[in-house]
């Protein structure tokens, strides 16, 4: 099979790349060598490489910085989404592409099911709402859609470098405590959508992530307990819980986005990892990156 991933340099595209199937031939490409918000390059490297399936892990993902950047969030989570689904429609490929949890407000307090009505509270959401919506639209709803949530790994920049960052660099944090989400390992959705890329009738918008619930602050507490016991942290710290309005941002985040993977672990047959065990596995590398 042949797979077209996009945004092969981040978290996502990395861990896709790392777990691809044998049986794959891939053509992994980065935002340098394309850029999905410009159709006039989409169509002509879908065209010549002529895959069975596109993997769309490109995303304009600074949160903050979009409030600023309306335009170039909207033009590579939506337009650039659109301009993948009319490729793959004209070239007769399956196209799974990747959603958030930002598409939802955070006003419920039970997890969110895929067809919970959406209503993202800045841009990126927005943005990225848009962007399934697109996919939708020109795909005639054969695209696959797969919202995930909280996304980290060994590689790139995320909540769990920073986090070690700071607990090697500081006497003490102070961690948001009332934003309750999943953490997910970026290698274990990886596998999750190598996983529904093997079942071609999947199609319409499913939700993965690593299994459990946490805040931000039981996150931080996790990664540093974990980090001590690998030798990655030479000493613990006081991290402290703080709420959302004494830790003010440019973007609001929804106060509660889990979401429910009921039908996603049944439709693709996989078992999840509780979220702790994947950190646990994320940090280990981490170690392994740091003694060769």
């Amino acid at each position: 099979m042949k797979v077209l991933i996009t945004g092969a340099s981040g978290q996502l595209g990395q861990a896709l790349q790392d777990s691809a199937p044998g049986s794959c031939e891939l053509l992994a490409l980065d935002s340098r060598t394309l850029d999905i918000s410009q159709a006039d390059a989409v169509r002509p490297a879908v065209s010549r490489f002529a895959p069975s399936l596109i993997i769309n892990a490109a995303a304009y993902t600074k949160v903050d910085q979009a409030e600023t950047e309306p335009g170039r969030a909207h033009a590579v989570n939506a337009e650039g989404a659109a301009n993948l689904a009319r490729a793959a429609q004209g070239s007769g490929a399956r196209l799974i592409h990747i959603s958030t949890d930002f598409v939802f407000d955070g006003n419920k307090s039970t997890p969110y099911q895929p067809a919970d009505q959406t209503n993202p509270l800045g841009v990126y959401g927005a943005s990225k709402c848009e962007g399934e919506q697109q996919v939708q639209e020109i795909t005639q709803s054969q695209a696959l859609i797969i919202r995930t949530a909280w996304v980290y790994a060994a590689h790139g920049n995320n909540f769990v470098k920073t986090m070690l960052r700071l607990m090697a660099e500081r006497e003490q944090l102070a961690v948001v405590s009332d934003q309750i989400g999943t953490p997910t390992s970026a290698h274990t959705l990886a596998q999750a959508i190598w996983r529904a890329a093997s079942k071609p009738d999947l199609r319409g918008i499913y939700h993965w992530t690593d299994s459990g619930v946490a805040s931000w602050y039981d996150f931080a507490l996790a990664i540093q307990e974990e980090a001590l016991a690998l030798g990655l942290l030479d000493k613990a710290i006081p991290i402290r819980p703080i709420r959302t309005q004494d830790y003010p941002t440019p973007a609001k985040r929804p106060a509660y986005s889990v979401l429910d993977k009921t039908q996603s672990w049944a439709d693709f047959d996989l078992a999840p990892l509780h979220w702790r065990v994947a950190l646990r596995q994320v940090l280990q590398e981490l170690k392994e990156q740091r003694d060769a």
